[in-house]
């Protein structure tokens, strides 16, 4: 590993994303591009109304810029060409293209909620069009440079699974990308849970040696750090679906980088309770007649509800996202 390369990655994507907030944010405001809080949320959270959103904006612009910089010092220094993982180069840019493409989902919505004044932004076919497009451009490259049908699963070992493998995957990078976004709820819950999974998926990468993947992980670590410098309770900025859908693909990039997507489960398993939470507390009004399972959802809402307060819950949920990276790195010991 060449840790000058991880250095420059890291600090260099927390220094340009808390340092985008000082020009980014004051422009936000200026442009009243302020988020609109429904009355369906806590009471309490319209005192958040007006708070300036899309500064995921501050996270994209750091990923390039310091993954970029990572990777000229890693093959400057010919660090690069050492690589054990297959198809490095392809899966370090490609989930960053992955990313940006459903970063521009994101930024789209939100310039629809904020711009032209359509709460719901995009429509729900437009949402779920261009997710699709941009997992399906993303695994169709995968088929070309990177190739393969395996499957590993933590605890269990590795599977072909042969044609499934695609379809599989789709459905691995779509649910991934609404669980991250459906945790953007409360403040600094997103970016913490995923800078913790990021780190997790730094300590693995390094011990696999994929090298070209501590990059990707160093750098989305990193603008998460920066980005909670604002983001943090009290927010002064939140980062709209420019920023969590942008997460929820590099979170996946980084899964897919070590051939081991399936361990979203474990890293991701404050994202999966969201996700579950909302999915029960449907059915069950449905089923019921309007009877409600949670207080409401997704689970950091039932929560809040029920009187605890938004640092208790981010203690809770990230604590809950350490354990579960021990415990993944566990999971993985047997392939090494």
């Amino acid at each position: 590993m060449n840790f000058t390369a991880l250095l420059i990655t890291l600090v260099s994507a927390f220094l340009i994303s808390s340092a985008t907030g000082l020009w980014l944010i004051p422009f936000l405001r200026r442009l009243h591009y302020g988020q609109t809080i429904l009355d369906i949320g806590p009471a309490w959270h319209k005192s958040k109304q007006g708070t300036p959103t899309m500064g995921g904006l501050m996270m994209v612009i750091g990923l390039i810029v310091s993954v970029l910089a990572g990777w000229a010092t890693l093959h400057l220094s010919g660090s690069g060409i050492a690589d054990a993982s297959e198809g490095g180069s392809f899966y370090l840019f490609g989930g960053v293209l992955m990313a940006l493409g459903f970063g521009l989902l994101g930024f789209l919505d939100d310039y629809i909620k904020v711009v032209k004044k359509r709460n719901l932004g995009l429509k729900a076919g437009q949402k779920s069009l261009g997710q699709l497009l941009v997992a399906v451009l993303y695994l169709a490259a995968e088929y070309i440079f990177a190739p393969h049908t395996t499957l590993w699963i933590p605890f269990a070992g590795e599977f072909d699974i042969g044609f499934f493998y695609y379809p599989v995957m789709l459905f691995i990078i779509i649910g991934a990308v609404n669980a991250v976004n459906l945790t953007d709820g409360i403040d600094g819950l997103a970016s913490s849970v995923t800078m913790v999974a990021a780190m997790g998926f730094l300590v693995i990468s390094s011990i696999e040696g994929f090298v070209q993947m501590n990059l990707l992980a160093a750098a989305l670590a990193g603008v998460c750090l920066g980005f909670l410098v604002w983001n943090f309770h009290p927010a002064k900025v939140f980062m709209g679906d420019t920023g969590s859908l942008f997460l929820g693909a590099a979170v996946c990039g980084m899964a897919f980088a070590l051939d081991m997507p399936l361990v979203l489960i474990l890293v991701g398993l404050v994202y999966i309770l969201e996700t579950l939470s909302v999915m029960i507390q449907v059915t069950y009004f449905k089923l019921t007649h309007g009877k409600r399972f949670f207080k409401m959802t997704p689970i950091h809402h039932h929560f809040e509800m029920s009187g605890w307060s938004e640092v208790k819950i981010w203690t809770v949920f990230v604590s809950v996202t350490c354990v579960m990276c021990i415990l993944a790195g566990i999971g993985v010991m047997n392939r090494f």
